[in-house]
């Protein structure tokens, strides 16, 4: 994608699932990135193309000190921050009589309050650079279809997706005037080690499996990639004319219900 060579890049949530796919994708692109986990990442998924280089710190997103000090050694290493994808998240949730105090706290803490620290320091790096073709930065943050529609027991998950989305819509008009621009990714069921811990593989969860992927009118769940090929589109200068915009990507889950429809018209294929 235009623009993306020679860029830096934080990613949050780098060592599986979406952040991982994201990182390569950069690294693919010719992006340098900073990955970033709680959990060690290892070796840099994929490979670099051009002078890209692949960086990893362990961030606890919820703890500021923590997100200051991989700023700051996004800044060391590479010079300056380009970009940032905010991919790092937990899910629970339940219907909210049942929903431990501790727990919506810790979905919503790691969900919601860690895209906002990252972003806070993050943005405000970007904010002392200078334009580099008209543009400062850019910030990708993660967010759900979950956060734009309500789902049975989504609750904590729910509302901390929600609120990434319209504290990426506020940040994308506080930050305009300064070339820096915001948008948020709304993916539908992805293929990810968390999406199987808490949905796929669990016991009696069939019938809700089926289900999920029915609702995707292309008939299955996401890929990792296909997230991280529209964090890399929004980053890139490619898309330079679109901020405060969230990018649903859910194979068609949030279009509209089926009902059996298409089948009965003949429009179901092999």
């Amino acid at each position: 994608m235009r623009g993306l060579a020679g860029k830096n890049v934080i990613v949050t949530g780098a060592a599986s699932g979406i952040g991982r796919a994201c990182a390569a994708r950069l690294l693919q692109e010719g992006a340098s990135v900073m990955g970033a986990d709680l959990t060690p990442a290892g070796d840099a998924p994929g490979e670099p193309s051009g002078a890209a280089a692949w960086a990893f710190t362990t961030v606890d997103v919820t703890d500021e000190a923590s997100v200051t000090t991989l700023v700051d050694e996004a800044t060391r290493a590479f010079g300056r921050v380009d970009g940032l994808v905010n991919a790092a998240g937990v899910a629970g949730g339940g219907a909210v009589h049942m929903v431990d105090t501790g727990e919506w706290n810790r979905v919503v803490g790691v969900n919601l309050y860690g895209t906002f620290l990252t972003a806070k320091h993050a943005i405000a790096r970007m904010m002392e650079q200078p334009r580099v073709e008209g543009e400062r930065g850019a910030v990708v943050t993660i967010a759900s279809i979950e956060g734009i529609e309500g789902t049975a027991g989504g609750s904590a998950y729910s509302a901390s997706k929600g609120g990434v989305v319209i504290l990426t819509k506020n940040m994308a008009i506080d930050y305009a005037p300064l070339g820096i621009r915001v948008n948020t990714i709304c993916p539908g069921f992805i293929d990810t080690p968390m999406s199987q811990d808490v949905i796929f593989g669990l016991p009696g969860m069939e019938r809700a499996k089926r289900e999920i992927i029915a609702e995707h009118k292309l008939g299955r769940i996401g890929q990792p990639s296909e997230i991280a090929s529209a964090a890399a589109f929004l980053l890139s200068a490619d898309a330079s004319f679109i901020t405060g915009h969230a990018l649903v990507v859910d194979g068609g889950y949030t279009a509209g219900r089926d009902h059996g429809v298409t089948e009965m018209l003949g429009l179901s294929g092999p």
